[in-house]
């Protein structure tokens, strides 16, 4: 007879497509470092399966799973109990299940925080949030129930940065408005930290969001959402500003780490899943 244990924890992510979706080697990097036997399995799971899917996960024993597009709103009617940022949010990226109970978080907006406030807190700020999408809604929302003084939503649909702005004011303690973004938007003066939160750099390390740069001032935090190319040539143009940046690479590594402790009720560690991210990207530790 032998006393070892040969279950490991099941964890894993619901998404369709997702074969491009790096979390995978991201999490087992960090879950074999720290010596945990766990898995986390990266399925593709189509709109109509979703029930099905939670159904399994629930059979199954998972601890939890990740969710991304298109099920992040849909999931939500499968669970118990929706955290309270999620809730405001309305949508729902990590799902934890403990004793037969699904309860919903978001850790969009939470990863992005946990990175953001390595560098500064954003309580009592001036914020200019580019983009009005699932990251921004999710970003503006953590922003507001941190103290930040002020967020302005620009888009080039200025009612999606209505709809933000007027979710925050609803919820949170923080002044918020949108304003339409059409041509290279200025920064407005006094304004703390400016955050990319569209795709535009996503894969391409020439794209830039249309941003008059020369409204950026020294010392402003400049922060992008885009995790591949970590560099982006938003963060670079800021970097050569003397702005302190932020990549979008700590955001994922810290979705992770939020995931993991809800699931696991532990730490992992970061520079597990920073080099792995590192590794497959094809960037260097500098």
């Amino acid at each position: 007879m032998t006393d070892r244990n040969f279950r490991a924890i099941l964890t894993g992510s619901f998404s369709t497509p997702c074969a491009d979706n790096p979390t995978v080697a991201m999490m087992e990097a960090a879950y074999a470092h720290d010596g945990i036997d766990a898995r986390y399995v990266n399925c593709d799971v189509k709109a109509e399966n979703l029930e099905g899917a939670v159904k399994g996960a629930l059979a199954m024993e998972w601890v939890g799973f990740n969710c991304s597009l298109p099920h992040k709103v849909e999931v939500i009617k499968y669970l118990d109990e929706v955290a309270e940022s999620a809730s405001i949010i309305g949508a729902v990226n990590c799902v934890s299940i403990r004793d037969g109970k699904l309860t919903g978080n978001n850790t969009d907006g939470k990863g992005f925080l946990a990175s953001l406030k390595k560098v500064t807190d954003p309580s009592g700020k001036k914020i200019l949030l580019l983009g009005a999408g699932g990251a921004a809604r999710a970003i503006a929302v953590e922003l507001g129930l941190a103290g930040a003084k002020h967020i302005t939503i620009a888009n080039r649909k200025p009612e999606k940065a209505e709809a933000i702005a007027e979710l925050i004011r609803k919820n949170t303690k923080s002044e918020a408005k949108a304003v339409a973004w059409s041509g290279d938007i200025a920064v407005p003066e006094g304004t703390d930290v400016v955050i990319n939160a569209t795709s535009i750099g996503l894969g391409d390390k020439e794209a830039l969001p249309p941003v008059d740069l020369g409204t950026l001032s020294q010392g402003v935090v400049v922060a992008d959402v885009i995790p591949n190319p970590p560099a982006t040539k938003f963060l670079r143009e800021a970097k050569s500003r003397d702005c302190i940046t932020l990549d979008g690479l700590g955001m994922l590594v810290n979705q992770g780490v939020i995931g993991a402790e809800l699931w696991l009720g532990r730490k992992l560690n970061e520079d597990a899943m920073v080099n792995t991210l590192q590794e497959i990207f094809g960037v260097s530790s500098d």
